[in-house]
Parts: structure tokens; sequence; C-alpha cells
């Protein structure tokens, strides 16, 4: 059975994101949003300037979002953001996934496969030694799709963050 609004067809066409995609990135950041704040998600017009002010209107070059869509038939069903990071091991990048989302009715198609190997190959064609991402460890069904992807978990990595009051007190020069 297959899920209800995507058709039956092909494996999904990936491709980088343009400027002509403002529309198509609102629809699915808005989604992003809305399927992990909920209610709390900004409105969709707050989303649509966010992508042309800071997603779309950022000038070109290294440590810049980049964005991967999948497509089914024309329609998005997907997404995989990313940056090439400088320095990596040797005289080479490293690119960095942020965020890889597929929409609800679109699971269970090889979406979340076909964004991995667009970002794999795409590694590669940049001279780039790895590709690295994080996931929550409250996200079994993330977890589970990387370790089967055969991906290795990297233990020796802490992830920090800077949020709210913590942030503005960093950027202040505050004590903690």
């Amino acid at each position: 059975m297959r899920p209800e609004g995507i058709a039956a067809s092909g494996p999904p066409l990936i491709r980088l994101a343009s400027a002509k995609d403002e529309a198509v990135l609102t629809t699915l950041f808005h989604a992003i949003d809305l399927h992990y704040w909920g209610a709390a998600a900004p409105a969709r017009a707050v989303m649509a300037e966010h992508v042309r002010r800071n997603i779309l209107g950022r000038p070109n070059g290294a440590g810049r979002c980049e964005i991967a869509i999948a497509e089914i038939d024309g329609k998005a069903v997907g997404l995989a953001t990313f940056a090439i990071l400088y320095p990596a091991p040797g005289p080479a990048g490293q690119l960095f996934m942020k965020d890889l989302f597929t929409v609800t009715e679109a699971r269970g198609r090889g979406i979340g496969r076909a964004l991995m190997e667009f970002l794999a190959g795409l590694a590669l064609e940049r001279g780039c030694a790895r590709f690295d991402w994080t996931a929550e460890t409250d996200n079994p069904q993330a977890l589970a799709f990387y370790d089967q992807l055969g991906a290795r978990r990297l233990e020796e990595k802490v992830y920090y963050r800077f949020e709210g009051e913590a942030l503005k007190a960093m950027a202040g020069g505050e004590e903690p």
C-alpha cells in the first residue's frame, strides 16, 4: 500500500535547491517545524520570510547552507540541509548534514536513503574527506535508519549548545 497523496512511480529525483525553489522550501521547512513543534511552529508566512532572507538570500561560499530536495513526480517530498565545512582531515572539506526530513506521506519509500546517497556522492565529488551528521537519542527511527545504512556511530564526540539566555550571556561576554 502506498502512502496517500504520493503516486506510485520510480525512484525519487534528488537535486540541489535553487532560488526558484522558494515556495517548495517554505512548504518543506514549515512541514519540518510542524513535525517537531506542532502548534508552536511559526506561521507559514514567517517561514516564507525566513527562507527568503536567511536561506536563499545568503551568498555562495564555504559554510553556506545548501539543500538537496527529493521529488516524486514533480512533488517535493523531502530534503536534506548541509554545508561543506573546513578544516577537515588533510586538504579536504567535511560535508555536514544538519537535517534530513521526509514528509509523512512519503516515509518508507526510500527518500531518506536516496538523499543520503546523493549527499555521499556530492561529498566525494567536492573532495570531502568525510560526511557527518548528528541524530537525537530520543529518535529511535532515525537511529535505526542510520544504523541500517551502515554508518559508524561516534561515541568520542560530545554535542554542545548555547541557546536562549545562555546564548545571550555568551554573546555579551558574561560568565555562566
